[in-house]
């Protein structure tokens, strides 16, 4: 099993963080990601999310606000991305300066492409997704 790991900071409190990334329903569709759908609430909550070249389902494992971490899985098989059994947890650190640190580990068996070139793309998706909360808090 491969493991991508992405740890970033970002200069925004913990709870504003969490509530701009740990919103599992928050993702709206945009380049590369034509539509997003949400089914149910919660932990066992799912999104599809219809990309150019195939569908992603997640499901959303464990959401812990107190402990500012959240767990979700792929679920379907047929998805796109270069990953099977695949698990990511993300947990949120208040560094006690306004600041947050946020650590993304994934894993998973890497499908169709080398174990580096699955962990690479596994750390792009989290980049971006961090790099997309940075900007939504700043604006």
């Amino acid at each position: 099993m491969a493991q991508a790991k992405v740890v970033e900071q970002i200069a925004a409190s913990v709870d504003r963080v969490f509530a701009q990334l740990g919103n599992f329903a928050g993702i709206k569709p945009g380049p590369g990601l034509e539509s997003v759908e949400y089914e149910g609430e919660g932990v066992g909550m799912t999104r599809t999310m219809v990309l150019a070249n195939g569908t992603v389902v997640e499901r959303l494992d464990v959401y812990d606000e107190a402990g500012k971490t959240w767990t979700y899985a792929i679920i379907n098989e047929d998805s796109p991305l270069p990953f099977a059994n695949y698990s990511a947890t993300v947990k949120l650190a208040d560094n006690g300066d306004g600041t947050t640190t946020v650590d993304w580990v994934g894993s998973f068996d890497p499908k169709g492409v080398e174990e580096a070139q699955a962990v690479k793309f596994a750390c792009a998706i989290y980049g971006n997704a961090i790099k997309g909360a940075r900007a939504a808090l700043d604006a």
